[in-house]
């Protein structure tokens, strides 16, 4: 980490029109919908397969009593982390909630190849997930190597902000975990400003190498290859939800 100058928050105003129940318009979030042109064979996979294994924005965990936990990833890109995760914990369900539409294709593939049965997507805003979502009802939370959106013009544009955080601790059970990973030292900053700054979140640290090591049965992704590749070290960390 660095002592790099913070910026605060800059008050966006909430833009994509979804309303909860408090009345707050919810802001919108930004991302390429689409980059490179789909494959036939993935195409093939978003005609057939997505609608398989959407979840129900109206309600979003319903079908899933039967695994044992509920993992929600946001943004995860190609999928390394989701597809790996599924694959060692059968008896757990993944969600993951991506607006990227090859990164949905790409997942679509490793369920198809893998025959996986324990994963959901949700093709659009994180926001769109959350708004019905009950309190208390997530095990886990993964936000791993978030665009960072360095310039400072754009920091508005950053998925961590006040309002996400304190939708994922509602969202999350007592003693379960919010997990952030990310190799910009401006973005690490601004986020461990407003994650703590919640104050319902503990970190319990002893020392650097409680967030320069990866967390357990880390398979590794291709934004963190990029990061070694390019000089810069990834951080890791883990953040525990208070009881109330």
């Amino acid at each position: 980490m660095t002592d790099t100058p913070l910026k605060p928050s800059n008050g966006l105003k909430p833009s994509n029109g979804l309303k909860p129940s408090n009345g707050q318009r919810y802001r919108r979030l930004w991302g390429r919908a689409k980059g490179k042109p789909l494959s036939p064979y993935q195409s093939g996979l978003v005609e057939t397969q997505l609608a398989n294994v959407s979840i129900d924005v109206g309600n979003p965990l319903a079908g899933l009593e039967s695994f044992k936990s509920i993992s929600v990833e946001v943004g995860f890109g190609g999928g390394e982390h989701l597809l790996h995760r599924a694959q060692e914990n059968p008896d757990m369900v993944f969600i993951g909630v991506e607006p990227f539409l090859n990164g949905i294709a790409k997942v679509l593939a490793g369920i198809d190849r893998g025959q996986l049965k324990n994963i959901r997507l949700h093709h659009g805003d994180v926001w769109q997930f959350l708004e019905n979502l009950t309190d208390n009802s997530l095990d886990h939370i993964d936000i791993l190597y978030p665009d960072p959106w360095p310039k400072v013009r754009h920091y508005k544009r950053r998925l961590i902000q006040e309002d996400l955080i304190g939708e994922f601790h509602r969202a999350l059970k007592p003693n379960c975990a919010l997990h952030f990973a990310s190799d910009i030292p401006s973005y690490i900053d601004w986020a461990l400003v407003r994650i703590l700054g919640h104050g319902g979140f503990n970190w319990n640290v002893e020392g650097c190498l409680n967030w320069q090591e990866p967390y357990k049965n880390w398979p590794g992704t291709r934004y963190e290859a990029k990061a070694y590749r390019e000089g810069r070290t990834p951080h890791y960390f883990k953040f525990i939800r208070d009881e109330d």
